[in-house]
């Protein structure tokens, strides 16, 4: 049986702050992990949730409906562009990503010097696609409408980044899962997933992963983390297999001027039987690849079962959850850290 090797912190961890997120997975994963994210504390501890009231301050740019709904202290309502508004004009403030980040990687630099993180270790920037917020925050015309603008500030987010951090102690992972959403048709929040642009949608939501993915010089690292949902820890739909992860992969692998220098798969927790893993045969040669098959639910045995049905297939790869932490019940991600400890050796 291949034994994987390395770990991943896909993003979100449930901590209250980024030094606890940092310091712990240092201390518990140590050898295991090439990068290490803050754990998306604060306002970012439900990924994209936040960008309404980030957004929503715009001018040019209103909420739908009259009362918030609230998520914490996160008003989740929706977003259209104002009557009479002209989209090409509108100007959306910071969206907060970069300022996170810089923030959190002058934590991460002293733990570094402290010697609680080891040299060598990069400090990992998870950020959300386009095609996520536009598509869950907005809707009808108004998607195509603020799609160029919110890209442009995504890349200005990517730019303050990647001139506050030097390249060598930075990663960049992008965050997709709305792409898979649209791809299998899946219901999301009670209606179908759709593009708004002409086309096929699969070709579309390549090109623009792909753009991304180049945005990010060489010098840094970067990753992509596939994903199918983790609203109330479910998905938004239940994969037949890894085929439509491998399709969607493939053609970026293929498209991208740079190399990806890692891979991020999930796997359903009831999966460790070997169709579900048979189209991974297919996927393209990438650098490293994760999968997502430690669950705290079923901890280091059940982690084992699917590494076995795996390991059929994979030659090699390092071991994740399915998505970030940052949702999981109190008190269990020491837990969580511990089964990637237990079933993955170190680099």
């Amino acid at each position: 049986m291949t034994k994987p090797h390395g770990a991943l912190l896909v993003g979100s961890v449930n901590y209250d702050d980024a030094e606890k997120t940092l310091r712990t997975a240092a201390e518990v994963l140590g050898p295991l992990l090439k990068r290490i994210p803050d754990g998306e504390v604060g306002r970012r501890f439900h990924w994209i949730m936040f960008q309404p009231d980030v957004l929503g301050e715009a001018e040019g740019i209103e909420r739908i409906g009259a009362e918030p709904v609230w998520l914490r202290d996160l008003d989740a309502r929706p977003l259209r562009i104002a009557d009479g508004a002209d989209p090409s004009s509108l100007q959306l403030p910071p969206l907060g990503y970069a300022d996170a980040a810089i923030e959190s990687y002058e934590i991460f630099r002293r733990l570094r010097d402290e010697g609680a993180i080891a040299d060598g270790v990069r400090f990992q920037v998870s950020l959300p696609t386009a095609v996520a917020v536009v598509g869950s925050f907005f809707f009808g015309d108004d998607r195509e409408a603020i799609e160029p603008a919110y890209t442009a500030a995504l890349l200005r987010e990517l730019e303050q980044i990647i001139t506050a951090i030097p390249a060598g102690d930075l990663a960049v992972q992008w965050d997709v899962a709305s792409e898979i959403g649209i791809i299998e048709r899946a219901s999301g929040y009670g209606s179908t997933m759709e593009a708004w642009w002409d086309g096929d949608p699969f070709d579309g939501l390549v090109s623009r992963l792909v753009a991304l993915v180049d945005a990010v010089p060489e010098s840094v690292e970067v990753g992509v983390h596939l994903c199918y949902g983790d609203a109330g820890e479910r998905h938004f739909v239940e994969p037949s297999d890894a085929g439509t992860l491998v399709r969607f992969a493939n053609a970026v692998l293929s498209r991208a001027r740079r190399d990806l220098t890692w891979l991020h798969l999930p796997v359903p927790i009831e999966r460790d039987d070997d169709p579900f893993y048979a189209p991974l045969a297919e996927l393209a040669p990438v650098a490293e690849l994760y999968l997502g098959l430690v669950h705290r639910e079923d901890g280091v045995e059940g982690a084992e079962r699917r590494i076995a049905a795996a390991s059929k297939v994979v030659p090699a790869f390092g071991v994740a959850t399915e998505c970030g932490i940052g949702r999981a019940p109190a008190g269990t991600t020491e837990g969580i850290f511990e089964t990637h400890a237990a079933v993955a050796p170190p680099w």
